[in-house]
């Protein structure tokens, strides 16, 4: 017998396929808010019976490809962050020359508890760093001496683990790092490997503080002057932000996650950069010119496995971004497991002007959110 014939599906998250995140808005959503929110049934007095039966029903009118946006618009000024500008926000933190002439890179980290909107209408209780989810994108050189000050402003005991070398003092585990409310701890260590990498909290119950928000990225970037062939140097001048080389890049850093809005132990949203179908309603500009660069992770708690597709194109990958040559070549679909992350590159060169889609090959996570749109662009078009 299939498997689906005996596969009970949790209704509110039904709903939201049914509904569809896409056509329904903040209304259908609504069944899986983490408040509790109360909105009308946008199918009330209409016999649903039929479709219920069938999950995999073809979609109402108004539900195709072309219309997979959701009704209405979340507030990212009411959020404090827009899934297009984190796109391209890194932060570098402040420098400053250490006596033996290496640079001493400096962040600032805070927790703070905040309700977010992760999609029309649907709030959710996160735990943030920065006031933001994901937290904000670190980005520093190989070489550097880090220094991260780390401040728990939040409601419970947090810490920052970073996926990287350090010693045990540093690793954001209790008793090496992990501070109460209040409190206030300052993690060093020498920035290496350079890569794609992540840092998340790693405080008790770990898939909580993962899953409500504590999570972001963390990019090494190589120097080339410790690469001895020419062109591996290259190819680290162009990973390394602000150089020359780098400019001509299109760098993008996304991060793949979703919500548990009812917090029975399943997503009912999924997103890049928290907010679900946000590229479907403001598609991200490229230039066709100019080659593109994706700084990748998964954080996805629940589900063990989160993908990328890109349509109608192929990217070459670098798994963990630790090596300069790829660890995949002219693949259009990657699969990345918890906290997996690498650097997608690819170029519409050759493509004609259009909107090009990208999204999760499950396509359960792509009908609750996770799917978004490439808009190609030439020069001055």
């Amino acid at each position: 017998m299939p498997a689906d014939e005996n596969t009970s599906v949790d209704p509110s998250r039904r709903a939201l396929l049914v509904g569809g995140l896409a056509a329904a808005g903040g209304a259908a959503v609504a069944v899986g808010t983490a408040r509790s929110q109360t909105a009308p049934d946008p199918m009330a007095g209409h016999d649903m019976s039929a479709m219920s039966a069938d999950p995999y029903a073809a979609p109402m009118s108004g539900m195709a490809h072309g219309n997979m946006t959701t009704v209405g618009r979340v507030d990212h000024d009411a959020n404090g962050f827009d899934p297009s500008t984190m796109l391209t926000d890194w932060d570098t933190g402040t420098t400053e020359l250490l006596p033996d002439g290496r640079t001493l890179r400096t962040f600032e980290v805070t927790a703070i508890d905040r309700e977010i909107e992760i999609a029309p209408g649907v709030l959710f209780p996160a735990w943030t760093f920065n006031g933001r989810v994901p937290g904000p994108a670190l980005r520093a050189k190989e070489g550097e001496r880090l220094k991260i000050i780390f401040r728990n402003h939040g409601s419970h005991p947090h810490s920052m683990h970073f996926h990287g070398i350090h010693s045990a003092r540093m690793d954001g585990v209790p008793g090496a790092g992990l501070i109460g409310p209040g409190e206030e701890f300052i993690y060093e260590f020498d920035a290496k490997p350079f890569g794609c990498h992540l840092y998340h909290c790693h405080a008790l119950p770990l898939k909580r503080h993962m899953h409500k928000g504590m999570y972001g990225l963390f990019v090494i970037d190589p120097d080339p002057t410790r690469q001895s062939d020419p062109a591996l140097s290259a190819v680290a001048a162009s990973r390394m932000l602000g150089s020359p080389e780098n400019g001509n890049w299109q760098e993008l850093a996304m991060v793949m996650n979703a919500f548990d809005t009812n917090f029975d132990g399943g997503n009912e949203v999924y997103a890049v950069n928290t907010v679900g179908q946000a590229y479907m309603n403001v598609p991200i500009r490229i230039d066709k010119t100019r080659p593109v660069r994706v700084y990748l992770v998964n954080v996805t708690e629940f589900d063990p496995i989160n993908s990328f597709h890109l349509h109608a194109n192929f990217f070459d990958y670098f798994d963990t971004g630790t090596t300069l040559t790829p660890t995949l070549r002219t693949v259009d679909l990657i699969m990345q497991c918890q906290a997996q992350r690498g650097i997608l590159e690819f170029s519409f060169a050759d493509h004609e002007d259009g909107m090009y889609m990208f999204h999760a090959h499950q396509s359960e996570f792509t009908e609750l959110g996770w799917v978004g749109m490439f808009d190609v662009r030439g020069p001055g078009a």
